[in-house]
């Protein structure tokens, strides 16, 4: 089929994003067609067009938060049929590698080929715009109205949670909600920091608020962020690291944080040591900002750390798994418990792609989102 979508045609370069003809192949036995009604502006997709994913990938179809209706389905597909409602989830789950059965689907195997521009079924391009073959982002390719998904990446979900937000369930809600819930494994009364109050932070925000943290210390640059993070949970704000020492050191009496999530824009060697600071003694810092591939220095003050018995922690997906986390935080949404729609601040149409990310370069957004005709 032909349809519209969103091509960065040279990674790295930063010369935008191209909305143009693609033309999607059928689905391959174990692939579902899904017709999106929205996609999230996630900050992943922009490091494509910038210096962080651009390492030895093609032409690339964006887009890896997403949410809509399956259409048709392959011939090997059985827990999903048209009609079905769906979360893509940007890490696939097989469900049988050694990381899934242990509980960790977030680290599947199948996920080595996400920034690979290949689909799963084949390891070939499925997408094509003139006359070559295209990738997709993390096997999706959101920045479409049609997305051409492994079954491993679609996860079913309750037919009457509006499509448009659950499409952020996909990545960015989940990876900051679980980096305070599973990766940073938030207590009640603890005091938890989180550096940087984007479409991912905010999340972190309000998985320790719900974890049932005492004090939350919301960290950004942008003022108004800091404003709107009152209202998922933030009990103090601070925009600087600096300022925030000195706010947590008064909190505390001294003990500092039990938690502190970095989500940044873009994770670098030299904001380690600064966050680490915050860490009280054997306190965490869960590093979920995303890295360029060359950063490999890191500033510490291995001293402290320790003899303070602090931990660094890494974790991809909030260390979550997408089968169990996106429905459960789907009910927390219809419950009223978690915030979705406050984090869209502004809402555009896939010709608008490049304007949308302007203004998330200029702290405009939160989380903005593509809407389509469903």
């Amino acid at each position: 089929m032909k349809t519209q979508g969103a091509i960065c045609w040279k990674p790295g370069a930063r010369e935008g994003w191209s909305v143009e003809e693609i033309e999607i192949d059928d689905p391959q036995s174990t692939e579902v067609l899904v017709k999106l009604a929205a996609s999230g502006l996630c900050h992943s997709d922009d490091h494509i067009d910038g210096p962080v994913y651009h390492e030895g990938l093609g032409p690339t179809l964006g887009g890896h938060e997403g949410a809509g209706v399956v259409e048709k389905v392959g011939s090997a597909v059985t827990h999903l049929k048209p009609g079905d409602h769906v979360v893509l989830a940007f890490i696939p789950a097989c469900g049988r590698c050694a990381p899934c059965v242990d509980g960790h689907s977030n680290l599947c195997e199948m996920g080595q080929h996400n920034l690979t521009g290949v689909e799963l079924s084949d390891l070939k391009p499925h997408i094509h715009a003139r006359g070559v073959g295209i990738g997709t982002m993390c096997m999706l390719g959101t920045f479409s109205p049609y997305a051409l998904v492994h079954e491993a990446s679609a996860v079913k979900i309750r037919d009457d949670v509006p499509l448009e937000v659950a499409a952020l369930v996909g990545c960015g809600v989940t990876t900051g909600w679980g980096s305070a819930v599973n990766a940073a494994q938030t207590q009640a009364g603890d005091t938890v920091v989180v550096i940087g109050v984007g479409g991912v932070g905010m999340n972190a925000v309000q998985g320790a608020r719900m974890a049932g943290a005492r004090r939350i210390i919301a960290v950004d640059t942008v003022s108004w962020k800091l404003e709107h993070a009152y209202q998922f949970g933030a009990t103090h704000t601070a925009s600087s690291i600096e300022e925030a020492y000195s706010l947590v050191n008064e909190l505390t009496w001294g003990l500092m944080a039990e938690k502190v999530i970095l989500t940044t824009g873009l994770a670098e060697g030299g904001i380690i040591n600064a966050a680490m600071g915050l860490v009280g003694k054997r306190g965490t810092l869960v590093e979920t900002a995303v890295a360029p591939a060359s950063q490999t220095e890191v500033t510490l003050d291995l001293f402290t750390f320790g003899t303070y018995e602090k931990r660094l922690v890494g974790t991809l997906f909030g260390s979550s798994n997408a089968r169990t986390a996106i429905p459960k935080l789907l009910d927390y949404y219809m419950d009223g418990t978690l915030k979705l729609d406050e984090l869209v601040t502004n809402t555009y149409s896939l010709d608008e792609i490049n304007e949308a990310y302007a203004d998330m370069h200029a702290g405009k957004v939160i989380r903005g989102i593509i809407k389509y005709d469903l």
